[in-house]
């Protein structure tokens, strides 16, 4: 019966651990998430641009070495 309190004792301390820690956490604003979303799909796609031509140039590199 003790470890059934314990275990009730633990749990209520790990929430309110968690939920303390909850309100230390600052939220990014609209303005921020926006920002942070328009740099990532910036450099995805520049990348992945980077990427295509580079693909590109090795497949005809290799098409004329083929031939």
């Amino acid at each position: 019966m003790r470890f059934k309190g314990s275990l009730l004792n633990n749990l209520k301390l790990y929430y309110k651990q968690a939920k303390d820690e909850l309100l230390k956490v600052i939220f990014p604003i609209k303005e921020q998430v926006r920002s942070a979303y328009l740099s990532v799909f910036v450099v995805v796609t520049v990348i992945s641009l980077y990427l295509a031509l580079i693909d590109s140039i090795m497949s005809v590199s290799l098409s004329s070495v083929m031939n």
